[in-house]
């Protein structure tokens, strides 16, 4: 049996120095988040708003919270005092209201901008085609409140590894592509990988993995 302190060592020993590990607490306790705090860890995400914030008011006020599952437009102003960075960012709509709410509050919002790159229509992003238009028409400057720092893409859930690993080669030649369309931000985040396809993305490029169930799971 490990302990989670055990397994975020193990993690972040795989990862290296170059990909930084966020734990997703999602449906965990403040004492099995604690429990990970505990060992330095200070990178959570969770996907829903409604969860986030009572861990955020009772929580360690020096962890960096990051939404990861789908945001409507109408809860952002409840997260945009103190997120540290919303990884889901699937649609200018929602790129606008994340700049409004942060010049409410005053700040800077950084986000990744997610890319659908899954045979699966239940995923969320925006396509190759909408994202590079949107990149061309210079948000820094149309979202002065949001700062774009790289890149989001969930793989399809399929015991295909070719194709999963297809699906990150898309994510990561598309980054590397419009990295050179910003003007001020450096876009050099890339989070894709989860608890199954970790080791895919790592040799694909990931910089940020997203880990919960080989964390939370101590047996």
């Amino acid at each position: 049996m490990t302990t989670v302190a055990e397994n975020i060592f193990k993690f972040k020993k795989l990862l290296g120095q170059e990909t930084r590990l966020v734990v997703v607490s999602k449906k965990k306790t403040n004492e099995q988040i604690l429990e990970a705090y505990q060992t330095g860890q200070r990178d959570f995400g969770e996907n829903r708003v409604q969860e986030i914030i009572p861990k955020f008011e009772s929580l360690p006020k020096d962890i960096q919270w990051h939404i990861i599952g789908h945001l409507q437009t109408n809860k952002v102003k409840y997260i945009a005092p103190f997120i540290h960075l919303i990884q889901s960012v699937d649609s200018e709509s929602l790129l606008a209201e994340i700049n409004k709410q942060a010049a409410k509050c005053n700040r800077t919002i950084s986000v990744l901008l997610q890319l659908f790159i899954a045979q699966e229509e239940t995923k969320f992003g925006f396509s190759e085609i909408e994202l590079e238009q949107l990149i061309l028409q210079d948000p820094e400057k149309k979202f002065p409140h949001v700062n774009i720092v790289g890149f989001m893409g969930m793989a399809s859930n399929t015991e295909n590894q070719n194709q999963i690993r297809k699906e990150f080669q898309s994510l990561q030649k598309f980054s590397l592509k419009m990295e050179s369309l910003f003007h001020n931000s450096n876009p050099n985040i890339l989070s894709m990988g989860m608890s199954s396809d970790w080791e895919i993305a790592l040799t694909e490029g990931s910089t940020m993995i997203r880990i919960g169930t080989s964390i939370f799971e101590t047996i």
